[in-house]
Formats: structure tokens, sequence, C-alpha cells
């Protein structure tokens, strides 16, 4: 039985899995996470670009937890800032926390107490704490120094846009994963032709696999050419 709690709204996807964290632009970054889980560690920060896989680990995280038999959260904080200190408390007993988007308390002072308090709790229990947000522990506007400290205790990751063949590989895996088959070739076509940030490449998928369930047709560079007029 999973013990994964999640705030209301919220679901941890299928794909959130370290089996499914495509690429090696960051898979130190995965492999370290991967070990806090197994017990190697107790505190991460992530950091980097949108759409690097920061999200992605910490619900992977949260998934191998919970899948161990173990109690784990994942918190969005971006949706549930202005509830913050109400919805961790009596968290520091978890085995797992991840935070996610930490900017998004910055400058509520209430949150941040509590934070603070929850870090502590979970240090004392022998919680793992993993964080993630675009800035860096420095560039984050806190106004408690207390918790600017704590959330640099552990070990800090900057992960990085993927490149030209991580992307590919993940619109090929993401393909798949919506029952689809993504030639290379097309995968290709898409990097040379559309914009490449992973998010937009995200949306160009979606839009290929309604397409083509549409029209019942396989991706191929001429569909894809008609369907997103690159």
């Amino acid at each position: 039985m999973t013990t994964a709690q999640l705030p209301l709204g919220v679901e941890l996807p299928q794909t959130a899995t370290f089996a499914a964290f495509v690429g090696q632009t960051n898979a130190e970054v995965c492999a370290a996470v991967t070990g806090g889980v197994d017990g190697r560690g107790r505190q991460f920060y992530l950091h980097g670009p949108h759409a690097t896989g920061k999200t992605h680990l910490l619900q992977a995280a949260c998934r191998a937890i919970a899948n161990s038999g173990r109690r784990s959260a994942y918190v969005p904080l971006a949706q549930t800032a202005t509830q913050t200190a109400a919805l961790v408390a009596g968290m520091q007993s978890l085995d797992c926390l991840c935070l996610d988007e930490i900017s998004a308390i910055a400058g509520q002072r209430e949150a941040e107490l509590a934070l603070v308090g929850l870090i502590d709790g979970l240090r004392a229990n022998g919680g793992l704490l993993l964080v993630a947000d675009r800035r860096p522990v420095a560039e984050l506007a806190l106004t408690l120094a207390d918790l600017a400290s704590r959330l640099s205790w552990g070990s800090m990751y900057a992960l990085a846009e993927p490149d030209d063949a991580d992307k590919e590989q993940l619109l090929m895996r993401r393909a798949a994963q919506r029952g689809m088959r993504l030639p290379q070739a097309t995968a290709r076509y898409l990097l040379r032709h559309g914009l490449r940030d992973v998010a937009s490449l995200m949306d160009a998928l979606a839009q290929l696999d309604t397409a083509s369930l549409a029209a019942q047709r396989r991706l191929t560079i001429p569909f894809v050419k008609q369907v997103l007029t690159l």
C-alpha cells in the first residue's frame, strides 16, 4: 500500500518515475536524487530553467518512497502558497517531503516560519527533503535568513536544458506513452523546424496526438507539417 500524500486536486502522473527520466544532460542529478531515496543523502535543492525535469524528479522520489511502504508528500507551493502553514502542519514526521516552486512563498512570513519549523522537524526525525525552484536559494528573496540558511544545508544541483539528443529521445518516449509511434526522422524534423524548448515540444506532441486520432494518420513528416504548419 502506498502512502503518498497530495494536496487536494493534485495527482502524481503515471510517468513520474526515475525510469522515465530521459536523457544524459541531467543524469547526474537523477542519480543523486535516486540515491537520496535509497538513504544516501537527507536534503537536496534542485534549481534550473522551466521543463528541465525538476518536478519530475520530486514526483518520482515521492512515488518511490510511497511504493516502498514509507510516507511521502509532494507539495506544489505555487498552487498551495496561501495555505502553506496549515498544509504542512504535521508533515515533519514524513519519511520524504517534496516542496516544488519554493519561490511561491517568498515574502510570506507565516509560510516561511512554518517551513523553518518543518525543515527542523524533518531533520530531527531523519526525513528526506527535496526542494525545487527555477532560482537558486540566493535569488529567492526570502524574508527569513533562517529559511535561506536551512535550504542551503544539503546538496544543491543546477539542472540544464536537455540537449537535442535528449529532446529527441523525450519526444519519442512521450509519444509512445500516448500510444503513438513517432519515427526518429519526424522527431528530428520537429526539433529543426518547431519551437525548441521542452514545453513547446510537449504542446506540439499533444496537438499531433489529437490530430492523428481524428484523421487516423501516422506521424509522418508531411502530416506533422500539415498539422503544425511548420
